[in-house]
């Protein structure tokens, strides 16, 4: 494969731990990424951020030896982390650039493994409750913790982190009681069922959701708009919220609203992935639930959405909220008419998201992927808002 006048060396090359590579980003180092997956993977999928510079050079052009043109687009004075999907590829990449003279390691597990970074931060917010924020980097998902007096809801989880979520709870001195969805998610599997087989905790379904057809083996209980949960001390309040789905729902502890997918901090729901026929139906649905639900709230409300996007901004804390008088302020589509609004949404919607067919299907319980399988389904972005950065000023 590579230069015979510059063999690879015996020792295998260094490698870096996705964890490693997310430190260094958090650390504002230069970083400079080799993405030797194929060019559909890479538009579809990449490390991203304000101090990654990555170049993308499919494996398959690299068999016969390493090209001058890729050599001269590498620098020479910084390292270099080469990636691919599964770590195994970029493993013998990363020894032929240190055969030419290049600082270079691979990152283990590839992309694979960067889907396994999750990470806990709670929230500077002036409530009863203590709340944290989960941030998966690789899809831009996020869930939420709650704890009170020695009881726990879970809001959004991930199938793929229950065990997280069990941990941290104890961590902090809690039982785990509620395991709440937003709404029937397209982007990854649902967590609930999975806590609620491990733990004491109820599965907890809005009932607009429920009514697509979920099909559970264990029990859950569903929820309607109005409806309270009582955690500790506290309450969770239930919004129902249609639009990016016609179950979606918000909702409320004290001052600040988790709102799915209805509401991001930097765009606002797609309305096409339940039923692509009806979603200017579904738009004018979600315009509705946006003016006459969420924007009816006070404007120190916190909104907590379920994803975040490249173009999102981080708080100093690192988490993804902002109030809703932010808002208001910096989104356009929050002070347009009905009618803008909907051909605004409709006209400037990102890809679907991978696999989100069979996805939706294993989380209404009409499929039942492995662990394995389902963390598989779930690997890319998850692009549930209309549009990543058309909507703010």
């Amino acid at each position: 494969m590579w230069d015979e006048d510059n063999p690879a060396t015996e020792e295998d090359v260094e490698s870096i731990t996705p964890a490693q590579l997310k430190e260094q980003m958090g650390r504002d180092e230069d970083v400079f990424i080799l993405d030797v997956r194929s060019g559909d993977n890479f538009d579809e999928w990449h490390i991203e951020g304000e101090n990654v510079e990555i170049v993308n050079y499919p494996y398959f052009r690299l068999l016969d030896g390493m090209p001058q043109d890729l050599l001269a687009d590498l620098p020479d004075d910084q390292k270099i982390t080469v990636l691919c999907a599964k770590g195994e590829s970029s493993a013998m990449v990363a020894e032929g650039l240190e055969a030419n003279g290049f600082d270079v390691t691979h990152l283990e597990q590839g992309m694979k493994g960067w889907a396994r970074i999750y990470e806990y931060t709670e929230l500077d917010v002036d409530t009863d409750a203590t709340i944290a924020q989960y941030q998966r980097p690789s899809s831009g998902c996020l869930a939420y913790l709650v704890i009170s007096s020695g009881e726990a809801a879970v809001i959004d989880p991930l199938r793929a982190f229950t065990d997280e979520y069990v941990r941290d709870a104890r961590t902090l001195g809690a039982e785990l009681t509620h395991a709440l969805d937003t709404h029937i998610h397209a982007d990854h599997i649902s967590g609930i069922r999975t806590l609620a087989e491990q733990t004491d905790a109820t599965a907890v379904v809005p009932a607009a959701a429920a009514e697509r057809g979920v099909e559970y083996d264990h029990q859950y209980e569903t929820v309607d708009d109005g409806d309270a949960l009582t955690v500790g001390d506290i309450e969770i309040d239930v919004l129902h919220t249609p639009g990016h789905t016609s179950g979606m729902t918000a909702y409320r502890v004290e001052n600040v609203l988790f709102t799915g997918d209805g509401l991001f901090t930097e765009s606002v729901a797609r309305p096409d992935l339940e039923d692509p026929e009806a979603a200017r139906d579904a738009a004018r649905t979600l315009y509705e639930s946006l003016t006459e639900t969420v924007l009816t709230q006070s404007d120190e409300t916190i909104i907590a959405p379920a994803h975040f996007s490249d173009s999102a901004t981080t708080n100093a804390d690192g988490t993804y909220t902002a109030t809703l008088g932010e808002l208001r302020g910096a989104m356009d589509a929050l002070s347009m008419d009905e009618a803008s609004f909907v051909e605004f949404i409709l006209s400037d919607m990102p890809p679907q998201p991978a696999n989100y067919e069979e996805i939706i299907a294993a989380n209404l319980g009409q499929a039942s992927p492995d662990d394995e399988d389902a963390f598989e389904l779930e690997l890319g972005p998850n692009n549930c808002a209309a549009s990543e950065t058309a909507l703010t000023n």
